[in-house]
C-alpha cells in the first residue's frame, strides 16, 4: 500500500471518529461511524490474505448492520419527538435499540462472536486499532445517552461480557484471539463503570487502551502470534519479555500494577451503590481471565526451550524498542501510585 493511500485511510479513520465524538446530531454521528468503517476496511484487508479478506467482509456486514439499526432508531426518535439531538433521546424503545447497536459495535457479549474471528484475520497492528481506537466512537455515544440508558440491560451485558470473555479465552492458543477475549472481558467492566460514573468510565477506558496497546506493540515487535512463540522469544530479548510478563499481569488486574486500579475502583463503587452480589460475581468472573493471563506469563518466562545453537542465547534478532512501546509499558506498570489523586478528584 502506497504512503499516500495509507495516509488517506488513517486520516479518514481519525476524522470519522472525531466527527462522531464532536457531534450532537444523530445524522452527523452516523456519518462519522460510516466514514470510520469505510476507512478501516482496506486496512484490514491490505495483507491480501483470504483470511484478511474474510475478516474485512465480516467487519463490514457487522458494522453496517449496527449503523443501520442506529439510523432506524434515530429516525424513529425524530418521528416521535421532532428533533435529532443525541442528548435528548428519551424514548425507551429508541434508547434500547441504540444501546444494543452500540454494544454490537463494541463486541460486548452476547453479540461478540464476530470479534475474535476478525482479530484473528487481521495483522497485529490492525488488531490493535480495532481493540483501541475503534472503541472511542461507540463509547462516546454511550456517554452522551448515559442518563437514559436501560440500567438492567447495561449491568447484565457487562456481567455477561466479563464471564464470556474469561471462560472463552481459556482454550485459546492464538495471541490475537486471547487479546480479543481479553477485550470482551474488559468491555464488561467498562460497561458496568458506565452505570456508576462517567469519570470512572473514562479512567477505565484510558487504562484499557494503554494496557492493550502495550501488549500489541510488544507482540508485534517480537512477532509473537501463538503461545509457542512466546516461549521461544525469551532468548531473543529477555528484558522485553520480562516487561511483557509484567504487562500481562497488569492486564489481569494484579496489584501493585496499573490494571488493578480500575477494577478496584469499580468494585468499590458497586459496593457503595449496594450492588454487593454484582460485585462478587464480577470479581469471580475475572478469575478465568487471570488464569489465561497467568498461563501467558508462564509461557513467556518460565518455559525456556532447549537451545538449538552452540550459543547459550540466540542473539539473532534484536527488537527495536520504540518510544511508544517504552511509554505504554511504563504507564501499564506504574500508574497505580496516582490512585489517591484519582479518588480525591
Amino acid at each position: 500500500m502506497s504512503p499516500l493511500i495509507w495516509s488517506l485511510l488513517i486520516t479518514g479513520l481519525s476524522t470519522g471518529t472525531v466527527i462522531t465524538m464532536s457531534s450532537h446530531h444523530w445524522l452527523l454521528a452516523w456519518l462519522g461511524l460510516e466514514l470510520n468503517t469505510l476507512s478501516i476496511l482496506p486496512i484490514i484487508s491490505k495483507s491480501h490474505h483470504p483470511r484478511a479478506t474474510e475478516a474485512a467482509t465480516k467487519y463490514f456486514l457487522i458494522q453496517a448492520m449496527a449503523a443501520a439499526l442506529i439510523m432506524f432508531a434515530s429516525t424513529l426518535n425524530a418521528w416521535q419527538t421532532g428533533h435529532w439531538s443525541i442528548t435528548n433521546t428519551t424514548n425507551m424503545v429508541t434508547i434500547t435499540m441504540i444501546t444494543l447497536a452500540l454494544l454490537f459495535k463494541l463486541g460486548a457479549a452476547p453479540m461478540h462472536a464476530w470479534y475474535p474471528e476478525i482479530l484473528q484475520g487481521s495483522t497485529l497492528t490492525t488488531a490493535m486499532i480495532l481493540t483501541t481506537w475503534q472503541k472511542l466512537a461507540p463509547m462516546t455515544l454511550l456517554y452522551m445517552i448515559s442518563p437514559h440508558l436501560p440500567q438492567q440491560l447495561i449491568l447484565v451485558t457487562g456481567l455477561l461480557s466479563a464471564l464470556v470473555g474469561g471462560w472463552s479465552g481459556l482454550n485459546q492458543t492464538q495471541t490475537r484471539k486471547i487479546m480479543a477475549f481479553s477485550s470482551i472481558a474488559h468491555m464488561g467492566w467498562l460497561i458496568i463503570a458506565l452505570h456508576l460514573s462517567l469519570t470512572l468510565t473514562t479512567t477505565t477506558l484510558l487504562i484499557y487502551i494503554t494496557m492493550t496497546s502495550t501488549m500489541f506493540l510488544a507482540l508485534n515487535t517480537m512477532t509473537i502470534k501463538t503461545l509457542t512463540d512466546m516461549g521461544l522469544a525469551w532468548s531473543q530479548s529477555p528484558s522485553l519479555m520480562t516487561m511483557v510478563m509484567i504487562s500481562i499481569m497488569s492486564l489481569g488486574g494484579l496489584p501493585p500494577l496499573t490494571g488493578f486500579l480500575p477494577k478496584w475502583l469499580i468494585l468499590s463503587a458497586l459496593c457503595q451503590n449496594n450492588l454487593i452480589q454484582l460485585s462478587v460475581l464480577l470479581a469471580a468472573a475475572s478469575l478465568p481471565s487471570l488464569f489465561f493471563y497467568t498461563r501467558m506469563a508462564y509461557f513467556t518466562v518460565l518455559t525456556i526451550p532447549p537451545n538449538t545453537t552452540s550459543t547459550h542465547l540466540k542473539w539473532r534478532f534484536k527488537p527495536k524498542l520504540t518510544c511508544g512501546l517504552t511509554t505504554t509499558v511504563t504507564t501499564t506498570l506504574m500508574l497505580l501510585t496516582l490512585t489517591p489523586l484519582l479518588i480525591t478528584t
